[in-house]
């Protein structure tokens, strides 16, 4: 008897058992269907036929083009920290006034040739005791080559061969609305991909010194700086420099150094360790439309030099206080910082044309540009 109970009670768990697992089933089954449109969606089809799908393939292999040239750069600052318990005479005894702490800081860069040579932003490594790069997996201590403030542009070498450098492009001839890829390390996301386009070209009031800039509305984040804004072809065209937020983070608005001016300066810092700036040698003030007037001039416009350093390239090339400078190279002069800006990406023995106004007549000279001096 014993034992046909035992099997009745297995036989009765068996047939428990069996219930609960068709419920399951039958409640998974109906959980997958009752969500969404099991359908093939409408667009598909049509998204396949087009461009878009070879667009979006063209962003997976910029991606892939680079996955090895752009860096992951990470450094290290050692600063003096005051003590908290500083103000309290007793605690201050045993613990001293301050004490010594490690700062780590991170950003972004590129890689310039295949022995070594890396782009990053001077703002990056400034001040910092130790950089590494890491390029994929490995982690490389990084040497400063050479740095410029004014461009915010930093050099740096490994002792690595064989890396694969990024490709150029020519920043002339980008356009506004042209697609805009930015690859780099956003608060410490290792190469982290955003699309846009570019919204703006020559911004030139971003800073003090009137540096060109392109504007993105690619997702730009803390440690982007010194990472590549990269065209469609897959060629760098500008360094992710800044964002402009009020929070510290996207909102839409990044800029970008083109990668001419950059070329140039990385050159001078490869072969200088530092940029050698054209100098013109003049200072100008704008004009009132009292001025202009008085001055014979037929519309408003144009800029008063008012200084003239001595033996300086502007005298020596036939400028004149009280000249009123038009144009230079051809193009109206609409700001002083135009004109900084266009000096400061200048070369030294580089020749300019400057148009200037002078006892009622427009008069043409041809400056040859002297090395800037160090006190300026």
């Amino acid at each position: 008897m014993n034992i046909f109970k035992n099997i009745k009670i297995h036989f009765l768990l068996l047939v428990i058992l069996l219930i609960f697992s068709s419920l399951s089933c039958q409640k998974t089954s109906v959980r997958t269907d009752m969500f969404g449109n099991n359908q093939e969606s409408p667009l598909k089809r049509k998204i396949k036929a087009s461009h878009l799908v070879e667009l979006q393939g063209v962003f997976g292999q910029i991606h892939e083009l680079y996955s090895a040239s752009v860096v992951f750069i990470t450094t290290e600052q050692i600063v003096r920290v005051q003590n908290p318990f500083f103000n309290d005479p007793w605690l201050r005894e045993y613990y001293g006034h301050s004490g010594l702490r490690r700062r780590s800081g991170l950003g972004t860069g590129f890689v310039l040739t295949s022995d070594g040579y890396i782009c990053t932003n001077f703002h990056v490594v400034h001040g910092v005791n130790r950089i590494f790069v890491k390029i994929e997996d490995t982690e490389y201590q990084a040497q400063i080559v050479g740095v410029d403030q004014i461009t915010d542009l930093a050099l740096l070498k490994i002792d690595v061969e064989g890396l694969k450098p990024v490709y150029f492009g020519d920043s002339d001839k980008v356009n506004v609305g042209d697609w805009a890829v930015a690859i780099g390390n956003p608060f410490g996301l290792d190469r982290t991909f955003t699309v846009g386009v570019i919204s703006a070209t020559g911004r030139s009031d971003i800073d003090a010194l009137g540096t060109s800039h392109f504007q993105t509305d690619a997702s730009i984040n803390p440690g982007n700086s010194g990472g590549p804004l990269i065209n469609i072809y897959g060629e760098v065209i500008g360094i992710n420099r800044m964002i402009y937020s009020s929070s510290g983070g996207h909102m839409g608005i990044g800029f970008a150094i083109p990668v001419n001016l950059a070329r140039i300066v990385l050159g001078d810092l490869q072969k200088y360790g530092e940029v050698r700036r054209g100098f013109l040698g003049l200072s100008i003030i704008g004009l009132t439309e009292r001025s202009a007037i008085e001055l014979g001039l037929e519309t408003p416009g144009g800029y008063l030099i008012n200084e003239l350093m001595p033996n300086g390239p502007a005298v020596q090339g036939g400028l004149r206080v009280g000249d009123v400078i038009l144009e230079v190279n051809g193009v109206p002069l609409r700001s002083h910082r135009e004109l900084q800006s266009i000096i400061n990406n200048s070369q030294v023995g580089q020749e300019i044309a400057i148009s200037v106004w002078r006892s009622g007549a427009k008069m043409e000279f041809n400056i040859v540009l002297s090395e800037r001096p160090r006190n300026r």
